[in-house]
């Protein structure tokens, strides 16, 4: 069973096409953003690996990774982008993903990618060097603290990165603004921060654009 992650239809049904090339019969479960990655893995059907778009609506940066890698450590996740790989391949990796793909990837070499991976080796785009990358004592603890946090204070963080207040929050989730309220204190507890101000900037020093 195999879970692309990726907000664009066009992409997914490219990387459904790819795994057809990587295995004569796949089970593929697709979703748009990262609550229906939740949704999808929260019912506990056991996914053999994880297509994941970086660039996902709920997540900044690399916190989607982050969080999945520290929830569900064994199944595989690869990164897929249409980001400089030079840049991030290696950031990827040392958050945990198993393989980078970048998106103007050929489908025959996704698909060897795909299949890379799911025997349980690293992938990435032939010519990226993953030379050790150092990531920040700063950076660490921020990924540690989204990793530990539960699956509705991620959905909140989430929001909260984009600029969404309380009530916009609440009306996205379905539940009550004092729900949120709640949601947010428990964050900030994590995070050892005072305002919605310290998460934001938490959640930029995750983010994509950063040098690798």
């Amino acid at each position: 069973m195999i879970l692309i992650a990726d907000d664009h239809p066009l992409f997914r049904m490219a990387l459904t096409q790819a795994i057809g090339l990587a295995f004569e019969q796949a089970t593929i479960k697709e979703a748009g953003s990262i609550d229906e990655v939740q949704q999808a893995l929260e019912k506990g059907t056991p996914y053999d690996l994880l297509l994941l778009d970086l660039q996902m609506p709920g997540a900044q940066g690399f916190s989607g990774l982050i969080y999945l890698r520290g929830h569900y450590p064994e199944i595989p996740i690869v990164v897929v982008s249409g980001k400089d790989p030079d840049k991030v391949a290696a950031k990827a990796i040392s958050h945990g993903a198993s393989g980078f793909i970048p998106k103007s990837t050929d489908l025959p070499d996704i698909a060897a990618a795909i299949k890379t991976v799911y025997e349980g080796a690293e992938w990435v785009p032939p010519g990226i060097t993953l030379a050790p990358h150092q990531v920040e004592d700063e950076e660490t603890s921020i990924a540690e603290t989204v990793a530990s946090l539960t699956p509705q204070q991620f959905r909140v963080f989430g929001y909260l990165a984009g600029g969404m207040l309380n009530k916009q929050i609440a009306y996205e989730m379905g539940v009550a603004e004092g729900t949120v309220k709640a949601h947010v204190t428990g964050i900030l507890k994590k995070f050892g921060a005072y305002s919605r101000s310290h998460l934001i900037i938490a959640a930029q020093k995750l983010d994509a654009e950063e040098e690798a």
